[in-house]
């Protein structure tokens, strides 16, 4: 690698660094909402509600708005099914889960979204006539998956005490399936316009699932409204801030990162494998500002598995991703919260 290449690399690894700090905002913010007495439908709801209000000001220079309305408009049911996945599932799980523990024991677990893209992918791309070699498993991918979830469970067991009651196998249950939602939704998506012949830039995309997704996070903030009535003032502000800073902020720089680098199979590795740096953001942030306890024992040792397979698995999914722009484009697309 060249001195230039040596350069941009530095400068892509720091930009994800910093992406991970703003994708921190939404354990963090949604453990403050939760402690402070919010419901969760209301977390949910109003982090979209306000996302689409600050990304139409970003629109404009991004690729604009016509684009995304058009390909919503011809092909409605697929954003509508995979917003609703993608992000409406998604979201409204890990809300929930934001009161079951510490803002890193969520953050943890949600690593697990780093192996999901992996195991939907022969759901996805399964096609009697056209071979994709893209439905394969990787077996260096799916072993690096394995220690990540061993790192999870060893997390939660940790935290509960060596065992976990109802509401913990719950609140596991609920991240799992927000890990696994997520990038089926974004990678759904990439896949209908791959085959409807559309291209559309990151930004557009989140744009685009931000509005196809509104009529069922209506629907959300309608029945929190009817359960506890209207939210806080202090967690709408909340709300707010995860969603300029998790929605708009961390999304734009970690796109902008790993476009940088999409190349060069090392930086590109480095990039993602900055994710892990969330755990440590959401256990300083909680501890610090929260008042939340340190990890320690077996969820301390969770945490360190965790985060080596966090590394492990961005080296391989990176090689394997670097310089095919539909690979990098599903890579990116399993990243967010």
């Amino acid at each position: 690698m060249t001195r230039p290449q040596r350069g941009v690399a530095l400068a892509a690894v720091t930009i994800a660094l910093l992406s991970a700090l703003f994708f921190t905002c939404t354990y963090v913010l949604n453990r403050a909402a939760a402690t402070e007495g919010g419901h969760w439908a209301w977390t949910a709801a109003l982090r979209y509600l306000l996302t689409l209000p600050i990304m139409l000001l970003v629109m404009p220079w991004q690729g604009g708005m016509r684009p995304v309305w058009r390909a919503i408009r011809a092909h409605p049911r697929p954003w509508l099914l995979w917003s609703g996945i993608g992000f409406v599932l998604f979201y409204v799980l890990l809300s929930y889960a934001a009161a079951s523990g510490p803002a890193w024991l969520v953050a943890g677990t949600f690593q697990l979204t780093v192996i999901a893209g992996m195991l939907c992918a022969p759901f996805l791309y399964r096609n009697r006539h056209v071979r994709d070699a893209r439905a394969r498993i990787p077996l260096p991918a799916l072993l690096a998956g394995v220690v990540v979830v061993g790192g999870v469970l060893l997390m939660q067991l940790g935290h509960g005490g060596g065992h976990l009651d109802r509401d913990g196998w719950l609140a596991l249950a609920a991240v799992a399936v927000s890990a696994f939602a997520y990038p089926l939704g974004n990678r759904g998506l990439l896949l209908h316009l791959e085959r409807a012949g559309v291209e559309l830039n990151a930004t557009q995309r989140v744009f685009g699932m931000t509005l196809a997704s509104q009529p069922l996070w209506w629907a959300v903030a309608a029945g929190a409204f009817a359960t506890t009535g209207a939210p806080p003032a202090g967690q709408v502000l909340l709300a707010a801030g995860v969603a300029l800073g998790a929605g708009v902020i961390a999304t734009v720089l970690f796109f902008q990162a790993t476009g940088m680098v999409r190349n060069e199979p090392s930086a590109l590795a480095a990039a993602e494998a900055m994710q892990a740096a969330e755990i440590l953001f959401a256990t300083v942030i909680g501890a610090l500002w929260l008042g939340e306890a340190w990890p320690h024992g077996r969820a301390l040792w969770g945490a360190m598995v965790v985060m080596a397979g966090i590394v492990i698995f961005s080296i391989v999914a990176a090689r394997a991703a670097a310089g095919d722009r539909h690979a990098t484009q599903e890579l990116r697309s399993d990243r967010g919260a």
